[in-house]
């Protein structure tokens, strides 16, 4: 296996990683305060926004095909998670157990729509996202690699953002009072993010290029 294949499984992985683990802790909400703003958000959307980045590293290292196998890679995981715990919660728990059949249903019923939702959202909001990259990357000539990459994630988040949050608020998981309030703090979060890692996409760039035969897919000049 050569160093390519080897980051590319590693980006798989951890993008796979990162939607599961946001699936399964969607349901904890925190604020978090900075010194500008105070964002009330679930801690599922904490690090969703690496996700984008992962895809735009791929796209820009490896293509617009490994990419669209990265994100289908990680439905069919959920979608695997999602048939685990399902089979789990129907087990009987011991009498000694900690955890009692009723605490573990109460914790992963939500999953299974929020699952639904996270996969609708997120499948559409990649797709969206890599096209919208290679568009940019197009009208700029390969140039400006933080400009595509803050754009197009910036508009692929928000559609995610709306997508996930109305399902959850249709489906009574969230109240209908606070989805306003929910969509405008988790997408201000997002934004923020996005914008504060746009050095790490260019880090990532460059490790790849150092640790790998890397060809830039996209760009024809150099890195702006």
């Amino acid at each position: 296996m050569s160093n390519s294949e080897k980051i590319y499984t590693g980006l798989c992985i951890f993008f796979v990683s990162l939607i599961v683990l946001g699936n399964m802790v969607s349901q904890k909400f925190v604020i978090l305060q900075l010194s500008f703003y105070k964002f009330e958000l679930s801690v599922g959307v904490i690090l969703y926004p690496l996700t984008f980045l992962v895809t735009d590293l791929i796209v820009e290292c490896f293509g617009k095909e490994k990419a669209q196998f990265c994100v289908k890679l990680a439905v069919f995981i959920n979608i695997l998670v999602v048939i685990i715990i399902t089979f789990m919660d129907c087990l009987p728990a011991t009498t000694w157990s900690k955890i009692n059949d009723e605490m573990f249903h109460d914790v992963f019923v939500y999953y299974r729509v929020a699952f639904i939702g996270s996969m609708i959202a997120c499948y559409t909001s990649q797709v969206i996202d890599v096209r919208l990259y290679l568009f940019i990357s197009k009208l700029t000539n390969g140039q400006y690699l933080w400009l595509r990459n803050i754009v197009s994630t910036s508009i692929s988040l928000f559609i995610d953002t709306i997508i996930i949050i109305v399902f959850m608020t249709t489906f009574n998981i969230f109240p209908i009072e606070q989805m306003w309030i929910l969509i405008a703090n988790s997408y201000s979060w997002k934004l923020f993010f996005t914008i504060c890692s746009a050095p790490l996409f260019y880090a990532g760039i460059l490790t790849i290029k150092y640790l790998s035969d890397f060809k830039p897919s996209l760009t024809q000049g150099v890195i702006q």
